[in-house]
Parts: structure tokens; C-alpha cells; sequence
């Protein structure tokens, strides 16, 4: 399967920020998905939980205790999930909360995983920032993001979802490799990246 046909699945999670002595928990979950390379499904849902909100999560993805009022738990939600999830390349921009989270379904077997972090790094080893926000500004797709998704807004579960798939969209686009088998997201050279870090 090439680049271009395969199916992607990008996801999000917002989180109630971590507190001295507690574990960091989901409190929105975001997913977009992506068939030859067109955004074509999304699925968003605030997630109940009965840890607070902490000060400083609420100042950056402005989600308060009452939103969640009424909210499904992430396990609730497994048939949707596994639906969106199931038989297609996850992406993330930096996976590693995302994973994390997901391992409320023990053995869910999700993946294989694409990472819009390390691709980004391969493609413009040059940026200054890879954070998601400052890639999407810096290669002019804001434009793209509000064409996919009116209401986006960044530290948006879903926003940020949709992101990396516009992000993935536009590596795919400037390296050439939509006609390669999509195997080739998993391996991204990023030397040069790590050469001119180093300096």
C-alpha cells in the first residue's frame, strides 16, 4: 500500500493536567481521519473524570470541571474508538501522551504509529520549533485547518488532530512520497536534524 492509499487516523487528547502525586488524565479526545490523502471523518468527546482540572491545563486548553458534566469515561467510548481506530496508521504530532492514554484498552492493538514530530524534523531539519502551532503558521496552512474544520481552535482535541493530518498531508506533499509504500513514515531520517542541533 503506497502513501497515498493508505488510511490514517490522527489523535488528540487534552488532559486535566498533573498534580503533585497524581497521574496525568484525559479530559477530551479528539480524531480526524484520512483516506488517499482527503480529511473525510472526525469524532470529537469531552471525557469525564473526577480528578480536577488544574490551574494551569485550564489556561491553556480552556476546558472546565462543568464541561465535562454529563461527559462519557474514556472506556465508554471503546466501540467508537476501536470504529475510528481499527485497521489504520495512527498519527500523532509527538505520540507519546496519545499512547499513553490509549492504554485504557489493554491489547488494543492500534497502529502502526506515524509521527508528524519526527517527520517534520526529517523534511525541515532547518525550523527553529517543531511544535505543532509553529509548523502550521510557519508552512502557511492555517488556511487548510479552518477549510477542514471552521470552528479550530488550537489545545482543541480535535484541532489538534486535524492538524497533524494537514501537517502529514503537506510532508507527504514536499518529500515526494505519496506513491511509496506507506512503510517509509516509520523510518524518517532525521541526522540532519540532529547535526544541526548539535552545534
Amino acid at each position: 500500500m503506497t502513501v497515498a492509499e493508505a488510511p490514517f487516523a490522527a489523535i488528540d487528547f487534552e488532559s486535566a493536567g498533573i498534580r503533585r502525586g497524581g497521574t496525568e488524565v484525559p479530559v477530551q479526545i479528539g480524531i480526524a481521519l484520512m483516506m488517499r490523502l482527503e480529511i473525510s471523518e472526525a469524532f470529537t468527546s469531552f471525557l469525564f473524570t473526577d480528578e480536577p482540572i488544574t490551574w494551569a491545563a485550564q489556561r491553556v486548553h480552556g476546558i472546565r470541571t462543568r464541561d465535562l458534566i454529563g461527559a462519557p469515561r474514556l472506556l465508554e467510548l471503546w466501540p467508537e474508538v476501536r470504529r475510528l481506530l481499527e485497521n489504520r496508521w495512527l498519527v500523532a504530532h509527538g505520540s507519546a501522551t496519545e499512547r499513553r492514554f490509549l492504554r485504557a484498552f489493554p491489547f488494543h492493538g492500534f497502529g502502526p504509529w506515524v509521527d508528524t514530530l519526527k517527520l517534520s524534523r526529517a523534511v525541515w531539519p532547518e525550523k527553529k520549533s517543531f511544535a505543532l502551532g509553529d509548523l502550521i503558521l510557519e508552512l502557511g496552512l492555517e488556511d487548510d485547518l479552518r477549510n477542514a474544520l471552521p470552528c479550530f481552535r488550537w489545545h482543541n482535541a480535535l484541532s489538534d488532530a486535524m492538524a497533524s493530518l494537514v501537517l502529514l498531508r503537506r510532508v507527504v506533499a514536499e518529500a515526494s512520497i505519496g506513491a511509496q509504500e506507506v512503510e517509509i513514515l516509520l523510518r524518517p531520517n532525521d541526522s540532519r536534524y540532529h547535526r544541526l542541533k548539535a552545534k
